[in-house]
């Protein structure tokens, strides 16, 4: 019987999650999402431009990526699992990109797959990528049809 592989899913942030209830958060997301995903995370050092971030996250996220936006569209968690979902069907990874305090350029947006919004508020970089984590942790329950463990 054959490996299996599981799909991957890569975030690029700006910015490192070093405060403390942010990092216990994403860890505990990370630990529940290894037997659904093989998860990367790319932490970008915080530049001096904005364009210099953008170029960096262009760099490591590729042509085929979600915006996390606060401009962007708002979604169900149920629409986020079939954005999982439909992009798994696809590609064997899907990448998220948050950038840092400043945003990111046009650029960046222009070339994401899609822009996405959990709300019209800003949150801080570390609490977005600890949001993330939950929301796809949430979806991965959605799409297998398992309890969500709270």
């Amino acid at each position: 019987m054959g490996v299996l592989l599981l799909k991957k899913i890569k975030l690029v942030c700006v910015g490192k999650a070093s405060k403390a209830f942010c990092r216990d958060g994403i860890d505990e997301y990370e630990k529940r999402l290894k037997p659904f995903y093989d998860i990367a995370v790319i932490e970008l050092p915080e530049m001096p431009t904005v364009k210099k971030e953008s170029d960096e996250i262009i760099k490591r996220a590729g042509t085929r990526f979600v915006l996390m936006d606060v401009g962007g569209e708002q979604i169900s968690s149920e629409g986020f699992a079939d954005l999982i979902r439909s992009e798994h069907e696809r590609a064997d990874e899907i990448c998220f990109v948050i950038g840092g305090a400043s945003g990111v350029d046009e650029r960046v947006r222009q070339t994401a797959l899609r822009k996405i919004s959990f709300g019209r508020v800003t949150y801080p970089h570390q609490l977005a990528r600890l949001l993330l984590f939950e929301q796809i942790y949430r979806a991965s329950t959605i799409i297998r049809g398992v309890p969500y463990h709270k």
